[in-house]
């Protein structure tokens, strides 16, 4: 072979660029650019699924008692690739189960087991998820089995409960309704740590509940505290305040966190009974061969009494495929002192214990061993507080079981939504205050007369747009809260939210509240129904009669459905849809409000249009003329993107926030503007929309385009009409 051809054979003929990602990307060129990703993370190509598959139809073919059959079977078939522990994969699959539910935190509604999330990177191959991967792997075969009818997220969900039943407890109930997503949620921001398990979320100076919000973790890749102790070191009541943080900013109260913390510890095991080292990497770095499996042992079996994955090594129980009491038997009725697991991890372990009463070998029912316990195990027994709790537990085994059996309810569902998501035979009737319950509301009104009165109170565009808007822009996709359905913007807190401007507020509400009261429709709808209208109007003084499509049937919540201290984290701190920050922050404003359009499930295109829209409404906070580019205030014409994009301008920062907008040639004052206005003429994708709408034959397109993106978000909480 010559030279030319060896050259040629040596080669590759694919070009690299086209079918992988190059290792510097236009964020790391211009790392202070604007990320819009996260607006577009489950864009529909990458979702195989037919486009008219709608899994809620999907589920209605799924035999649910078999299905409940054949996971009570699965629990008891041990395979020999990942034998269960004593015959029972019950301990594995709740812990599945769990950390899936557990991602969640309350802040920003993000994380939790609605979208089977723990298949893709980074949950898949987080520290605290080791040999999660075997769990999932085993429920393939069921999955493989029902398909389309069953979602991943609400297998995994699931798997615990039916773990929990096959061993004797007595569950509060199950709800369908997860749907999966096909590819990572590389929105969620899990802390900004570039190494697993550092210990850079606090300052040593400050208390335990610095920790950045929105995080609950307190270290990267764990889903609640180092079983270790703080940073690994043992201190039971320091542990106590970590454990007090996080299970708080995962929604759960004292009592709550004792009884999963026990029942999550009444079965199954940890497993450190080998060197740490030897384990290959996690599922997302391991070999091709490998086929998605982590964390495997290749210089030994590596399984069943082998196993190492926390490090710690041992169970808490006398008998861990059995539900009862022996949690607090075990961890109330002994001392216990630190010691080292065979992998090197700090544990704690009775310094006097019956023989009979040491839970058995894995494999081998002869050998006993020592039980254990982690250092937050052990801050139940030495807080104080949980202490009591403990306590009160032990001496009443079934009211231990039904504070239990709530809470792991809460646990896995508190991310699905309303009652109106919930799915199946097994939904508990009881509506819980943690589920914001919403009365349905009436249908049956005259919607005419009521638009009628509103239109004759001589509530102003603004103020109608802006009510309407304030009422349901709380609404989290993330976790399905919020929203104007239940017309909590008239109940404390939300009605003294400074973003909701009390005064102009209150002087709204008690004009729609006497129109509902007089036509017997509900304020939720009154609300929405008010918006629409003014939106109508404007869109009227634009040249276009449209009507805004409106479907009646909202409920109004009373103070006493609300849980305010729930409701507390909805607050709006920002809102660039109507131009306002409370304070300063850290992130900037334009950072802030794709946040924001992220959690309200919109997209970069009609984050673009409400903003515009909105603008030339005179919707912002407070009055503030800052981005209403246009001479026509109340209508809804596209002049906010015509003026924006008029290179006859010029534009001169002000202050950090603040820019002026100047005639270019004469320099005069023409309008003020902030960075989240002006983000739209300076970023390239951003800008590309601005000129869409800004064009001369588009001026139809925008109210079209702006009416669908002000439907969606009236109607983001209408789970009754899924």
């Amino acid at each position: 072979m010559n030279g030319e051809n060896a050259d040629k054979a040596g080669k590759c003929p694919v070009m690299h660029g086209a079918v992988r990602s190059t290792d510097v990307s236009n964020k790391d060129w211009w790392p202070n650019a604007l990320n819009l990703n996260i607006l577009h993370q489950q864009d529909s190509k990458t979702n195989p699924m037919d486009k008219d598959f709608n899994y809620r139809k999907a589920l209605k073919k799924l035999d649910i008692q078999a299905l409940k059959k054949d996971l009570k079977a699965l629990m008891t078939h041990s395979q020999p690739w990942w034998p269960a522990d004593w015959g029972h994969y019950g301990g594995l699959m709740i812990r599945m189960s769990w950390h899936a539910a557990g991602s969640y935190r309350v802040a920003d509604g993000r994380g939790g087991a609605g979208t089977g999330n723990q298949r893709f990177a980074p949950l898949n191959s987080w520290p605290d998820n080791v040999n999660l991967d075997k769990a999932r792997r085993l429920l393939w075969p069921i999955k493989k089995q029902y398909g389309n009818a069953l979602s991943w997220a609400d297998l995994i969900a699931l798997a615990g409960t039916m773990a929990y039943e096959s061993m004797g407890l007595k569950t509060f109930g199950f709800a369908f309704g997860r749907e999966d997503i096909w590819h990572p949620e590389e929105d969620i921001y899990w802390g900004s740590e570039k190494e697993w398990l550092g210990a850079e979320r606090y300052d040593e100076n400050k208390t335990r509940d610095s920790l950045e919000n929105p995080l609950a973790a307190v270290q990267m890749g764990l889903i609640y505290v180092n079983p270790e102790g703080v940073n690994g070191h043992p201190d039971p009541l320091r542990t106590a305040e970590d454990v007090r943080l996080t299970f708080a900013r995962m929604a759960m109260n004292d009592e709550e966190t004792v009884a999963l913390t026990a029942g999550g510890h009444t079965v199954g095991k940890c497993h450190g009974n080998g060197n740490v080292k030897h384990l290959g990497p996690a599922p997302e770095g391991a070999e091709l061969e490998d086929q998605g499996l982590g964390w495997l042992n290749k210089t030994s079996s590596g399984i069943g009494r082998h196993t190492v994955s926390s490090g710690l090594e041992g169970a808490w129980t006398t008998h861990p495929t059995k539900w009862d009491n022996g949690y607090f038997d075990m961890l109330l009725n002994h001392e216990w002192e630190q010691k080292k697991s065979p992998a090197g991890a700090c544990q704690w372990e009775p310094i006097n214990i019956r023989q009979e009463d040491k839970p058995v070998d894995v494999e081998d029912p002869s050998i006993r061993y020592n039980p254990i316990m982690t250092d937050a195990d052990m801050a139940m027994k030495m807080d104080p507080i949980y202490r009591k709790i403990s306590e009160r537990f032990y001496a009443d085994p079934d009211y231990f079981s039904e504070v239990f059996a709530r809470a792991w309810f809460k646990l896995t569902h508190r991310d699905l939504g309303p009652k109106a998501c919930y799915l199946g035979p097994d939904v508990p009737k009881e509506d819980l205050i943690w589920q914001d319950p919403v009365p349905l509301g009436n249908k049956d009104y005259d919607l005419a007369a009521v638009k009628a009165k509103i239109a004759a109170s001589a509530l102003s565009i603004s103020e109608m747009v802006s009510t309407a808007w304030d009422s349901a822009r709380t609404f989290r996709a993330s976790d399905r809260r919020g929203g104007a359905n239940g017309a909590r913007i008239r109940l404390m807190p939300q009605k003294q939210w400074k973003g909701n401007e009390p005064d102009r507020l209150s002087k709204v509400l008690s004009i729609l509240e006497g129109i509902a009261a007089d036509t017997g429709a509900s304020v939720a709808d009154v609300i929405v129904l008010a918006g629409n209208l003014g939106v109508e109007q404007a869109a009227q003084k634009a040249g276009f009669n449209i009507s805004v499509p409106f479907t009646p049937g909202r409920g109004d919540a009373s103070q006493e459905m609300t849980d305010a201290a729930s409701f507390a984290v909805l607050e709006p701190l920002h809102d660039a849809y109507r131009n306002w920050l409370k304070e300063d922050y850290a992130l900037s404003a334009e950072d802030l409000m794709i946040d924001r359009t992220q959690l309200l499930g919109l997209t970069a295109p009609e984050m673009t249009v409400l903003i515009g829209g909105m603008r030339v409404l005179g919707t912002n906070y407070g009055a503030t003329q800052h981005g209403v580019f246009t001479e026509r205030v109340g209508v809804l014409s596209n002049d906010f993107f015509v003026n924006l994009t008029d290179m006859a301008n010029i534009w001169k920062p002000k202050s950090a926030q603040l820019y002026e907008i100047r005639d270019r040639k004469t320099n005069a004052l023409k309008w003020t503007a902030t960075r989240v206005d002006l983000v739209f003429g300076s970023n390239s994708i951003l800008r590309a929309y601005a000129e869409l709408y800004a064009q001369d034959d588009n001026s139809e397109k925008f109210v079209q385009d702006f009416v669908a993106a002000w439907v969606k978000v009236m109607n983001a909480d209408r789970f009754d009409l899924l």
